[in-house]
């Protein structure tokens, strides 16, 4: 069994480089990290049997990131980027400082707020695209 280990030991890292050099940056100041893995319920039930019964179907996981807005970070410039070009970027996770898994993410929604007299915020929501593969 594992030791346990707090929530900023892990981190999310962006690719700033490309698929065939991949340069792993972290985006700067994180706050929050959610990673959710989702499988389908495939419903496998019939009408004489008062049982429902499935099968796991398709499987899926997304990440929110939340992290104090800072305006010249690599990271976050690479995320603006993917988004408003609309394309895929990598991502990876790494914990007490390896690196654990990464994947090709799509960003559904990215959120910059500006509250009066507060730190400037980012929220970021990425859906995975692929699966996870282990880091090297």
């Amino acid at each position: 069994m594992s030791d346990p280990a707090l929530g900023s030991d892990v981190l999310l890292l962006v690719n700033t480089g490309n698929v065939a050099s991949p340069v792993w940056t972290e985006v700067g100041c994180q706050r929050g990290l959610d990673i959710t893995e989702n499988n389908e319920f495939a419903d496998t039930s019939c009408k004489n049997s008062g049982n429902r019964t499935g099968l796991p179907g398709r499987y899926s996981a997304s990440i929110t990131l939340d992290a104090v807005y800072l305006y010249d970070d690599n990271a976050y410039t690479a995320l603006k980027n993917a988004q408003r070009n609309r394309q895929v970027i990598q991502v990876m996770v790494k914990r007490t400082g390896v690196n654990i898994e990464y994947a090709s993410a799509v960003i559904a929604s990215m959120a910059r707020s500006y509250p009066d007299q507060e730190v400037r915020t980012l929220s970021v929501t990425l859906e995975i695209t692929g699966g996870w593969t282990a880091a090297p």
